[in-house]
């Protein structure tokens, strides 16, 4: 009862908990990074390019290549012309589709051309876009090596069949959406020279999605290298990443390593966007789409020929506001019609009208900055920008000497409606508000600071002053946090910026901190020009802006991608938070905010992390009760059944790997071991947590496995037969040759592994049903006697007990039951590369082959290991000899430790792992016997014999 309840419990705990995490992750797409995407439309139609044959590829069959054209109001095309103008190649992602490419194409279409065969006003010394796709039938390339080593050949051989279309020295831009990113990188190798620039969207560049797959991981190693080579490569990659929002993969993985022309941009950053932005939406959200293909429609600019150029251009399109723009040298005007302001008085002009000019004496701080609303601060505007221009010069002391004042920050901020959410579910900002941001070091012979306001019409504002230098620093830490929250108060001063430094706070994606503004008064508007906006930055890509004057209901989380599990940032320290308050001033609204830690969004971060290490981890267990239940059989006691296995593994060893797995997060491991969070203290209790709903699954399952024996344990004894031919069949070693033949020529292992836990689960029960059956036979027997002479018919009752039972045939099903239990927890492992073939079937055909899966020695030992196990003539698993200095038992200690050391980060080497376990088990404990050289000769009482 002790063990049901406790089971029962341990079980519920786990569900619960997936439970709590599915609701935190859900949370995270609502609160902690809200999207607002507008939807686009297209008028699309798309061309098969049939010339792309089997005569440049054998993939030809299982795949195709298809042009894409917008089409007008009326169904015809913009354009007729199929090879006018500069082609591109999209390649969709895992389980994407070349119609995926629509929306990007139809934005470049719709930009360039005003109506059918017309160019657009500003467009005549650019290129149109011939946007080309390949069509992978929604492939499963993030889970299978092999298929994107396929993707990524078709891919090549498509690019020389494109550029045959077009004139010599033609160069093509690659875009790739999520796993297509991944096969765009891996282009270069070999057509650099061809490639004019690559867009990766969603893509996971440092760490695979899915690890499942060794291969994967060396493809990902080759792009590794690839990319450290080719670091002075004459190709600019951009990556765009959609933040927490993308619920698909983590986004710290989107950051591309450092390089020369390389690039990082987040949607929240993206000027004119700001909004986290979904895996799959990352191709159609208007706001990044138009700028995408903006992007690649400057890129054919008869002018923009060097790879200095063609990043200048990316830098203007995709703006984050993390690099200054490139600035042209402004001419000192005449100052006439200018007005000087008090020392201290900052400079605040409403609806300003005409040219004028406002100097204002430096301060102590030196530290000038500037905000203008709909107007521009050339280069930056917003995107329908008012006449109104400012320009800033820094001048001597009698206003005659001035220069151009360069500033160290100018990028567009968002201007959010007080009292509305941030951004607009389903439209998000409108970047035609947007404020213009200018900062600025005054130079120490500068004691003036000159702002120019020209061309005003009476509309916008323009607000700028001298804020404080330093930081107001806190130094509230971590810790503290967890216990409680910080209080801060905003500045009694009049100030457009002030900053927060937390040197002692985590800076990690597993960890979000919630702000609390306060309101001096809820009831009361206010009159602000610009309402107070928080501007976090948690590396050199990555910021986020959010409103303060918010109802109390709404929450306000930083969070940060630049240090995460398994990856490590170049760009960014492990400690400290700091964030910024931009305001047109002290409006009185804002009293001050708390901070502190939030655990639903937190919880949230650890279960899109840690998703795949419940089944590494429940595997791992599995293998540690295994390990220990034939160390008791090896020590002459009879092997105990799961149950019990179970039982006691809920005693002192869970308590002590308890202790071990808290302990063992502590130690600073390399990133690709453990949770691969570098021993960070933090999160030490982040791995019982995860152990203990990895045992409850565990448990859970073994409820789950009796539940389908019972039927199964119903008609195995119905069906029950005995056969007393104790060698080998011929037919045995013909059925395990033909299966091991279709394993090489056609279906991958996996499926045979499948197969093999199908009848070992049908074996085990019939070996239940055995044993239940014999333990039913009653202790005496009723003999009948028969009539003779007119004697009365009687009974006699026979106190003959029957035979007992042998405890071979028992201790042989508690082995068979752990075995069964083991590979139970190895079909997760092993079902993403099955789902793959079970996929490509379904789009390709018999007629394509599922490369890489046909080792025939990764099932050989579950095939002999599922066959001798329904041989009860003798005990299965016994202990050799020669296995008294090292028993083959400790290769199940190896998958636990390879389980709970490294499956986190590659899933793969468990199974790998695994399978040699199972390897030695059958070389050493089965393989003579199995072959009718041992003591004994095996009888098969199941129905359900061989392979």
């Amino acid at each position: 009862m002790r063990y049901v309840s406790l089971t029962g419990f341990l079980a519920l705990f786990s569900l619960l908990s997936v439970l709590c995490f599915y609701r935190a992750t859900q949370d995270v797409v609502t609160q902690l990074s809200p999207q607002g995407c507008r939807m686009s439309y297209m008028y699309p139609s798309y061309v098969l390019q049939t010339g792309f044959d089997h005569s440049w590829t054998p993939l030809a069959k299982r795949y195709s290549l298809w042009l894409y054209r917008e089409l007008d109001s009326w169904g015809r095309e913009l354009d007729a012309n199929h090879v006018k103008g500069l082609p591109v190649l999209f390649v969709p992602g895992n389980a994407g589709s070349s119609r995926q490419v629509r929306s990007i194409a139809s934005s470049a279409a719709t930009q360039y051309y005003r109506g059918r065969g017309e160019v657009a006003s500003g467009m005549g010394h650019l290129k149109p876009l011939d946007f080309y796709a390949v069509e992978f039938n929604e492939d499963l390339s993030a889970f299978h090596g092999p298929t994107l080593e396929a993707q990524t050949t078709y891919a090549a051989r498509a690019i020389g069949y494109i550029l045959s279309l077009y004139p010599p020295h033609t160069r093509i831009i690659l875009m790739g959406h999520s796993m297509g990113g991944i096969v765009a990188t891996a282009l270069l190798a070999s057509h650099s020279a061809n490639i004019s620039a690559i867009f990766t969207m969603s893509t996971p560049h440092t760490l695979p999605p899915a690890r499942f797959d060794a291969r994967v991981d060396k493809i990902y190693d080759l792009t590794r290298e690839l990319l450290a080579q080719h670091t002075e490569t004459d190709t600019p990659i951009v990556s765009l990443c959609g933040g927490a929002t993308d619920m698909m993969i983590p986004s710290e993985s989107c950051v591309l390593p450092p390089g020369k022309l390389r690039r990082t941009v987040f949607s929240c950053a993206l000027e004119g966007a700001w909004t986290g932005v979904g895996h799959q939406e990352m191709v159609w959200c208007h706001q990044v789409r138009w700028r995408v293909a903006r992007a690649a429609l400057e890129l054919g600019d008869a002018a923009v020929t060097t790879p200095e150029a063609r990043q200048v251009v990316l830098d203007r399109c995709l703006r984050d506001g993390h690099a200054l723009p490139l600035i042209e040298d402004v001419p000192v005007p005449e100052f006439t019609n200018a007005e000087l302001l008090p020392s201290g008085m900052p400079l605040v002009v409403c609806n300003p009208q005409g040219d004028r000019t406002y100097f204002l004496p430096v301060s102590a701080s030196r530290k000038f900055v500037l905000l203008v609303s709909q107007g521009a601060i050339p280069p930056v505007a917003p995107q329908q920008p008012l006449s109104l221009v400012a320009s800033i010069f820094a001048c001597a002391k009698d206003r005659s000497n001035c220069v151009q004042q360069r500033p160290t920050t100018l990028k567009l901020l968002p201007s959010p409606v007080v009292g509305r959410p941030f951004p607009v579910p389903g439209s998000g900002a409108d970047e035609s508000e947007g404020i213009v941001l200018f900062e600025a070091d005054v130079d120490e012979d500068a004691e003036w600071v000159g702002v120019r306001v020209e061309r005003s019409t009476g509309s916008g504002w323009v607000v700028g002053g001298f804020v404080p230098t330093d930081p107001v620093v806190n130094r509230v830490g971590t810790l503290q946090l967890l216990l409680g929250k910080v209080s801060l108060a905003m500045p009694s001063t009049e100030t457009f910026k002030t900053t927060w430094t937390f040197p002692n706070l985590l800076s990690n994606a597993l960890v979000v901190y919630r702000i609390t503004p306060h309101r001096v008064d809820y009831d009361r508007p206010c009159d602000a020009l610009f309402a107070p906006l928080l501007q976090h930055t948690s590396q050199a890509s990555e910021t986020h802006y959010f409103p303060l004057l918010v109802p109390p209901n709404r929450r306000i989380l930083l969070h940060t991608h630049a240090s995460a599990p398994h990856v490590r940032s170049a760009h960014a320290a492990p400690f400290g938070v700091e964030f910024s308050v931009y305001s047109s001033g002290a409006s009185g609204c804002l009293a001050g905010f708390d901070m502190s830690i939030d655990w639903s969004a937190t919880i949230g971060r650890w279960a899109t992390r840690y998703f795949t290490v419940i089944p590494v981890w429940a595997t791992g267990i599995v293998a540690f009760i295994l390990f220990r239940a034939w160390g008791v059989a090896e020590g002459g006691a009879v092997a105990p059944t799961v149950d019990e296995s179970i039982s006691s593994f809920l005693g002192r060893p869970l308590r002590w790997l308890l202790l071990l797995s808290v302990v063992i997060s502590l130690v600073p491991l390399p990133e690709s071991y453990y949770l691969g969070d570098r021993g960070e203290p933090y999160f030490a209790l982040i791995a019982p947590l995860l152990l203990l709903i990895s045992m409850g699954f565990v448990c859970g399952t073994q409820y789950l496995l009796c539940a389908l024996m019972w039927p199964l344990s119903k008609l195995s004894r119905a069906g029950r037969r005995r056969r007393e031919d104790v060698s080998v069949h011929r037919s045995t070693v013909i059925s395990m040759a033909l299966i091991l033949l279709i394993i090489f020529l056609f279906v991958p292992w996996q499926v045979a592994f499948l197969g093999c836990w199908a009848i070992h689960l049908h074996n085990c029960a019939s070996s239940q049903a055995h044993i239940k059956h014999f333990a039913s036979i009653p202790d005496t027997v009723a003999i009948p006697l028969l009539r003779q002479d007119g004697e009365p018919t009687h009974q006699r009752q026979s106190s003959r007990a029957p035979a007992p039972l042998p405890a071979y045939i028992v201790n042989n099903h508690n082995h068979s039951m752990h075995m069964l239990l083991l590979m139970t927890w190895l079909l997760p492992l092993a079902a993403p590369v099955l789902v793959v073939w079970v996929r490509t079937l379904a789009g390709a055909g018999l007629t394509t082959p599922f490369d890489g899966d046909h080792f025939v020695f990764s099932a050989a030992p579950f095939l002999v290991l599922v066959d001798f196990a329904s041989w009860i003539g003798g005990p299965v698993f016994e202990m050799q000899r020669f296995e008294r200095t090292a028993s083959v038992r400790w290769s199940f200690a190896a998958v636990s430790a390879v389980a709970f050391l490294l499956g986190s980060r590659k899933a793969y080497l468990v199974f790998d792992v695994a399978k040699v376990a199972a390897g030695l088990v059958v070389l050493v404990r089965i393989g003579p016997r199995y072959w009718g050289r041992g003591s004994w000769a095996p009888v098969v009482v199941s129905g359900s014999a061989g392979a």
